[in-house]
Protein backbone atom coordinates (compact mmCIF):
# COMPACT_ATOMS: atom_id res chain seq x y z
CA UNK A 1 0.00 0.00 0.00
CA UNK A 2 1.47 3.51 -0.80
CA UNK A 3 2.24 5.64 2.03
CA UNK A 4 -0.18 8.59 3.31
CA UNK A 5 0.19 11.51 5.30
CA UNK A 6 -2.39 13.64 5.98
CA UNK A 7 -1.66 17.14 5.54
CA UNK A 8 -3.11 19.63 7.79
CA UNK A 9 -2.77 23.26 6.96
CA UNK A 10 -4.74 26.07 4.63
CA UNK A 11 -4.93 26.53 1.11
CA UNK A 12 -3.89 29.47 -0.70
CA UNK A 13 -5.24 29.89 -4.46
CA UNK A 14 -2.67 32.13 -5.22
CA UNK A 15 0.89 32.36 -2.85
CA UNK A 16 2.88 29.58 -2.77
CA UNK A 17 2.67 27.89 0.84
CA UNK A 18 0.73 25.90 3.34
CA UNK A 19 -1.07 23.03 1.36
CA UNK A 20 -0.10 24.46 -2.29
CA UNK A 21 3.40 23.32 -1.80
CA UNK A 22 2.46 21.16 0.32
CA UNK A 23 0.22 18.53 -2.01
CA UNK A 24 3.05 18.72 -4.94
CA UNK A 25 6.31 18.11 -2.82
CA UNK A 26 5.06 15.07 -0.69
CA UNK A 27 3.34 13.57 -4.46
CA UNK A 28 6.64 13.82 -5.33
CA UNK A 29 8.01 11.93 -3.21
CA UNK A 30 6.07 9.16 -4.07
CA UNK A 31 3.72 9.92 -0.95
CA UNK A 32 -0.23 10.48 -1.08
CA UNK A 33 -1.09 13.63 0.54
CA UNK A 34 -4.80 13.22 2.04
CA UNK A 35 -4.75 17.52 2.63
CA UNK A 36 -7.44 18.55 5.67
CA UNK A 37 -7.89 22.01 4.94
CA UNK A 38 -8.09 24.54 7.99
CA UNK A 39 -9.09 27.64 5.54
CA UNK A 40 -9.58 28.51 1.75
CA UNK A 41 -8.19 31.44 0.58
CA UNK A 42 -8.20 33.34 -2.55
CA UNK A 43 -4.45 34.93 -2.14
CA UNK A 44 -2.53 34.47 0.86
CA UNK A 45 -2.55 36.97 3.74
CA UNK A 46 0.76 38.47 2.58
CA UNK A 47 -1.16 40.37 -0.17
CA UNK A 48 -3.11 43.30 0.60
CA UNK A 49 -6.68 41.62 -0.50
CA UNK A 50 -7.77 38.09 0.04
CA UNK A 51 -10.86 36.41 0.31
CA UNK A 52 -10.79 34.14 3.83
CA UNK A 53 -13.28 30.89 4.09
CA UNK A 54 -12.76 29.30 7.66
CA UNK A 55 -13.13 25.75 7.21
CA UNK A 56 -13.28 24.30 11.54
CA UNK A 57 -16.76 24.27 11.29
CA UNK A 58 -16.31 21.70 8.40
CA UNK A 59 -13.01 19.82 9.71
CA UNK A 60 -14.81 17.17 12.17
CA UNK A 61 -17.07 16.13 9.74
CA UNK A 62 -14.23 15.88 7.14
CA UNK A 63 -12.44 13.70 9.18
CA UNK A 64 -15.70 11.58 10.55
CA UNK A 65 -16.03 10.63 6.85
CA UNK A 66 -12.45 9.42 6.55
CA UNK A 67 -13.43 6.93 9.76
CA UNK A 68 -16.47 5.86 8.09
CA UNK A 69 -13.61 5.02 5.37
CA UNK A 70 -11.90 3.06 7.59
CA UNK A 71 -8.74 4.83 6.23
CA UNK A 72 -5.33 5.23 8.37
CA UNK A 73 -2.51 7.45 8.11
CA UNK A 74 0.96 6.87 8.07
CA UNK A 75 1.78 9.84 9.21
CA UNK A 76 -0.42 13.05 9.88
CA UNK A 77 1.37 16.42 9.48
CA UNK A 78 0.06 19.73 11.08
CA UNK A 79 0.93 23.34 9.83
CA UNK A 80 -0.84 26.55 10.57
CA UNK A 81 -3.82 26.37 13.26
CA UNK A 82 -5.67 29.59 13.45
CA UNK A 83 -7.86 29.07 16.49
CA UNK A 84 -7.86 26.61 19.80
CA UNK A 85 -11.23 24.90 18.20
CA UNK A 86 -8.92 23.91 15.29
CA UNK A 87 -5.90 22.52 17.81
CA UNK A 88 -8.54 20.39 19.84
CA UNK A 89 -9.87 18.86 16.87
CA UNK A 90 -6.46 18.06 15.46
CA UNK A 91 -5.63 16.37 18.76
CA UNK A 92 -8.82 14.72 18.66
CA UNK A 93 -8.11 13.48 15.12
CA UNK A 94 -4.36 12.53 16.88
CA UNK A 95 -5.97 10.37 19.42
CA UNK A 96 -8.11 8.44 16.37
CA UNK A 97 -4.99 7.75 14.79
CA UNK A 98 -2.68 6.28 17.26
CA UNK A 99 -0.13 4.27 14.82
CA UNK A 100 0.43 7.81 12.81
CA UNK A 101 3.70 9.14 13.02
CA UNK A 102 2.98 13.05 14.39
CA UNK A 103 4.36 15.87 13.05
CA UNK A 104 3.74 19.46 14.30
CA UNK A 105 5.43 22.49 12.67
CA UNK A 106 3.99 25.21 15.05
CA UNK A 107 3.56 28.45 13.03
CA UNK A 108 3.47 31.13 15.46
CA UNK A 109 5.91 33.66 14.40
CA UNK A 110 9.15 34.83 12.71
CA UNK A 111 12.47 37.30 13.08
CA UNK A 112 11.38 37.47 17.36
CA UNK A 113 8.18 38.58 16.70
CA UNK A 114 5.23 36.42 17.39
CA UNK A 115 2.39 36.65 14.55
CA UNK A 116 -0.85 39.26 15.63
CA UNK A 117 -3.32 36.64 15.47
CA UNK A 118 -1.79 34.26 18.34
CA UNK A 119 -2.71 34.78 22.12
CA UNK A 120 -0.69 33.25 25.20
CA UNK A 121 -3.72 31.22 25.41
CA UNK A 122 -3.10 29.68 22.07
CA UNK A 123 0.46 29.11 22.78
CA UNK A 124 -0.09 27.22 25.81
CA UNK A 125 -2.61 25.48 23.60
CA UNK A 126 0.29 24.47 20.28
CA UNK A 127 2.52 23.49 23.33
CA UNK A 128 0.31 20.87 24.49
CA UNK A 129 -0.08 19.46 20.42
CA UNK A 130 3.81 19.21 20.41
CA UNK A 131 3.31 17.12 23.39
CA UNK A 132 1.47 14.68 20.94
CA UNK A 133 4.28 15.01 18.15
CA UNK A 134 7.26 12.37 17.34
CA UNK A 135 8.46 15.12 14.93
CA UNK A 136 8.39 19.15 15.69
CA UNK A 137 9.84 21.98 13.49
CA UNK A 138 9.97 25.62 15.40
CA UNK A 139 12.07 28.17 13.59
CA UNK A 140 13.79 29.74 16.06
CA UNK A 141 11.52 32.52 16.75
CA UNK A 142 9.18 29.54 17.55
CA UNK A 143 11.62 27.15 19.94
CA UNK A 144 12.06 30.43 21.94
CA UNK A 145 8.28 30.98 22.17
CA UNK A 146 7.90 27.33 23.66
CA UNK A 147 10.37 27.01 26.03
CA UNK A 148 10.16 30.93 27.17
CA UNK A 149 13.20 32.42 25.86
CA UNK A 150 11.74 34.82 23.15
CA UNK A 151 13.59 37.87 25.20
CA UNK A 152 16.92 35.91 24.28
CA UNK A 153 15.76 36.08 21.29
CA UNK A 154 18.88 37.85 20.02
CA UNK A 155 21.49 36.87 22.50
CA UNK A 156 21.87 33.11 21.64
CA UNK A 157 24.89 31.05 21.13
CA UNK A 158 25.06 27.26 20.11
CA UNK A 159 24.67 25.89 23.42
CA UNK A 160 21.56 27.93 24.38
CA UNK A 161 20.12 26.48 20.49
CA UNK A 162 20.83 22.92 21.93
CA UNK A 163 19.71 23.25 25.18
CA UNK A 164 16.34 24.75 23.78
CA UNK A 165 15.99 21.66 21.44
CA UNK A 166 16.45 19.10 24.58
CA UNK A 167 13.97 21.51 26.41
CA UNK A 168 11.20 21.04 23.33
CA UNK A 169 12.26 17.56 23.07
CA UNK A 170 11.61 16.59 26.71
CA UNK A 171 8.24 18.32 25.86
CA UNK A 172 7.36 14.86 23.72
CA UNK A 173 8.60 15.02 20.34
CA UNK A 174 11.82 12.41 20.01
CA UNK A 175 12.76 14.60 16.89
CA UNK A 176 13.60 18.37 16.96
CA UNK A 177 14.72 20.76 14.19
CA UNK A 178 14.90 24.18 14.99
CA UNK A 179 15.33 26.35 11.46
CA UNK A 180 16.13 30.23 10.50
CA UNK A 181 18.99 30.43 12.96
CA UNK A 182 21.08 33.78 12.07
CA UNK A 183 24.45 33.65 12.94
CA UNK A 184 28.01 34.75 11.61
CA UNK A 185 26.44 38.19 11.28
CA UNK A 186 23.73 37.27 8.96
CA UNK A 187 26.40 35.66 6.40
CA UNK A 188 24.87 31.93 7.27
CA UNK A 189 21.70 30.36 8.22
CA UNK A 190 21.74 27.21 10.47
CA UNK A 191 19.64 24.57 11.30
CA UNK A 192 19.93 22.46 14.23
CA UNK A 193 18.77 19.04 14.39
CA UNK A 194 18.44 16.72 17.31
CA UNK A 195 17.20 13.24 17.68
CA UNK A 196 16.54 12.39 21.46
CA UNK A 197 16.59 8.33 20.97
CA UNK A 198 19.34 7.94 18.98
CA UNK A 199 21.59 11.24 20.66
CA UNK A 200 22.18 12.50 17.01
CA UNK A 201 22.80 16.43 17.36
CA UNK A 202 24.24 18.70 14.23
CA UNK A 203 24.35 22.43 12.86
CA UNK A 204 23.70 22.55 9.40
CA UNK A 205 24.37 25.60 7.91
CA UNK A 206 24.36 27.40 4.02
CA UNK A 207 25.15 30.69 3.05
CA UNK A 208 22.24 33.37 3.93
CA UNK A 209 21.26 34.33 0.67
CA UNK A 210 19.45 38.15 2.46
CA UNK A 211 15.96 36.70 0.38
CA UNK A 212 12.97 36.15 2.46
CA UNK A 213 9.72 34.17 0.85
CA UNK A 214 6.75 33.08 2.19
CA UNK A 215 6.13 29.35 2.53
CA UNK A 216 9.39 28.21 2.64
CA UNK A 217 9.38 27.09 6.06
CA UNK A 218 6.42 24.71 4.75
CA UNK A 219 8.08 23.16 1.86
CA UNK A 220 10.91 22.38 4.52
CA UNK A 221 8.87 20.32 6.60
CA UNK A 222 6.78 18.73 3.79
CA UNK A 223 9.76 17.64 2.89
CA UNK A 224 11.07 16.25 5.69
CA UNK A 225 7.56 14.69 7.02
CA UNK A 226 7.35 12.51 3.51
CA UNK A 227 11.04 11.12 4.04
CA UNK A 228 10.38 10.24 7.13
CA UNK A 229 7.22 8.31 5.99
CA UNK A 230 8.76 6.85 2.51
CA UNK A 231 11.72 5.42 5.29
CA UNK A 232 14.64 7.87 4.81
CA UNK A 233 16.87 8.29 7.56
CA UNK A 234 16.10 11.71 9.49
CA UNK A 235 19.44 13.63 9.29
CA UNK A 236 19.55 13.31 5.23
CA UNK A 237 16.01 13.76 5.65
CA UNK A 238 16.60 17.51 7.02
CA UNK A 239 19.63 17.53 4.65
CA UNK A 240 17.66 17.24 1.26
CA UNK A 241 15.38 19.73 2.40
CA UNK A 242 17.83 22.36 3.16
CA UNK A 243 19.37 22.00 -0.38
CA UNK A 244 15.99 22.32 -2.12
CA UNK A 245 14.95 25.42 -0.49
CA UNK A 246 18.45 27.00 -0.89
CA UNK A 247 18.02 26.02 -4.74
CA UNK A 248 14.82 27.08 -5.19
CA UNK A 249 15.52 30.65 -3.41
CA UNK A 250 18.60 31.19 -5.08
CA UNK A 251 16.98 30.62 -8.10
CA UNK A 252 14.17 32.69 -7.33
CA UNK A 253 15.96 35.68 -6.25
CA UNK A 254 17.34 36.05 -9.40
CA UNK A 255 13.63 37.28 -10.80
CA UNK A 256 12.04 40.03 -9.76
CA UNK A 257 9.37 38.60 -7.38
CA UNK A 258 7.25 39.19 -4.64
CA UNK A 259 7.94 37.48 -1.48
CA UNK A 260 4.64 36.22 -1.39
CA UNK A 261 4.56 34.44 -4.67
CA UNK A 262 6.90 32.39 -2.76
CA UNK A 263 9.76 30.43 -4.45
CA UNK A 264 9.48 28.62 -7.80
CA UNK A 265 10.34 25.06 -6.48
CA UNK A 266 8.64 23.71 -9.68
CA UNK A 267 11.57 23.87 -11.07
CA UNK A 268 13.44 21.44 -8.73
CA UNK A 269 10.57 19.00 -8.15
CA UNK A 270 12.49 16.31 -10.46
CA UNK A 271 15.58 16.33 -7.93
CA UNK A 272 12.71 15.08 -5.13
CA UNK A 273 11.28 12.63 -8.05
CA UNK A 274 14.01 10.42 -8.19
CA UNK A 275 14.39 10.10 -4.20
CA UNK A 276 10.45 9.44 -5.02
CA UNK A 277 10.81 6.67 -7.26
CA UNK A 278 13.33 4.97 -4.92
CA UNK A 279 10.26 4.78 -2.27
CA UNK A 280 7.87 3.26 -4.74
CA UNK A 281 10.59 0.51 -5.50
CA UNK A 282 10.88 -0.27 -2.44
CA UNK A 283 7.01 -0.95 -1.96
CA UNK A 284 6.76 -2.45 -5.00
CA UNK A 285 9.26 -4.81 -3.89
CA UNK A 286 7.67 -5.48 -0.42
CA UNK A 287 3.98 -6.18 -1.85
Amino acid sequence: MQKKIAAINDLSGVGKCSLSVAIPIISSLGVQCCPLPTAILSSQTGYPHFTFLDFTSEMKNYTNTWKKLNLSFDTIYSGFLGSIEQIELVKNFISENKESFIVVDPVMGDEGQIYPVFSDKIIKEIKDLIKLSDLTTPNITEACLLTNRHKDYHNLNRDDIEDIAKQISNMGPSKVVITGIHEDNNKIITNFVYDKVTGEKSFISKKYLKSSYSGTGDIFASIVSAMLTGGFEFIFSVNTAIDFVSKSIEHTSKFDISRNDGVMFEYFLKDLTVLGNKVFEKELNNY
